[in-house]
């Protein structure tokens, strides 16, 4: 995605950005396949090329959220030399990571219900046997991902496939199997790295560790406090800020 397209993205997705990010074109989104398509981490990574060389774009910034930022590790370290920056925030780079630790921040947010919820996940099932899972899911635990709550105007908007959600977490499916870490050593654009350090979902030693895994004269990592899931929502202030100097600066 180029600047301008990254803004869109960004504007249609926080009904307060236009006081951070303006003139807002058009925007190119990415989602995931339909389930059974090849629904794997680099399936989708080769996607984003391809859809970029058919569409025309050269040398794109891309902006990869929690899953998409699966998507954006897989097409960066399967096509270095085609990005130009990458953005990753609140995502991870290997399943089944730090489970113990969402547990206790699921508990902590949601109280002993949800804890329960979050355990029979990450622990016991080892993730979402069925669609009604994936319900009670986003139910529960989904309004906690953020401290400010999901603005509802925002959840309206959003396309949503639950069916590829559902086969991507169910129990021994690729989000309990895939390692980005590995590769991204591959990635040779300068990226920003940002994570909330009360993340419950992807929890910021997800993105420690990213941000450890890529190389240091290309990294920048971000740590935001008092701040969930997404970053933007609870912090927009200071994340459109560093996502603006970020694509505007001459290096990463």
């Amino acid at each position: 995605m180029r600047p301008h397209q990254l803004q869109a993205r960004l504007l249609r997705a926080h009904r307060h950005c236009p006081t951070r990010l303006s003139r807002p074109p058009r925007q190119r989104p990415q989602r995931g396949r339909a389930a059974g398509a090849l629904d794997a981490p680099a399936q989708w990574g080769d996607d984003v090329k391809a859809f970029c060389d058919i569409v025309g774009i050269v040398d794109p910034i891309v902006l990869g959220v929690s899953f998409g930022g699966f998507v954006a590790m897989s097409y960066a370290t399967r096509h270095p030399e085609h990005p130009a920056k990458l953005i990753l925030i609140s995502t991870e780079a290997k399943g089944q990571s730090y489970l113990e630790q969402r547990v206790a921040l699921f508990e902590s947010l949601g109280g002993p219900e949800v804890g329960a919820l979050a355990r029979r996940r990450f622990l016991e099932t080892g993730g979402h046997k069925d669609q009604a899972s994936v319900e009670a899911w986003q139910r529960l635990a989904l309004p906690l991902y953020t401290r400010k709550g999901h603005d509802p105007e925002m959840m309206a908007r959003a396309l949503r496939r639950p069916a590829v959600l559902q086969w991507f977490t169910r129990p021994g499916g690729e989000v309990t199997s895939f390692d980005l870490v590995p590769d991204l050593h591959r990635i040779s654009c300068p990226t920003l790295v940002m994570g909330g350090e009360d993340d419950p979902m992807t929890p910021i030693a997800c993105q420690v560790d990213i941000a450890a895994a890529l190389r240091p004269d290309l990294v920048r990592f971000e740590r935001f406090a008092d701040c969930g899931h997404g970053v933007v929502s609870d912090q927009p202030e200071r994340a459109f800020a560093v996502i603006r100097d970020f694509i505007l600066g001459t290096h990463g």
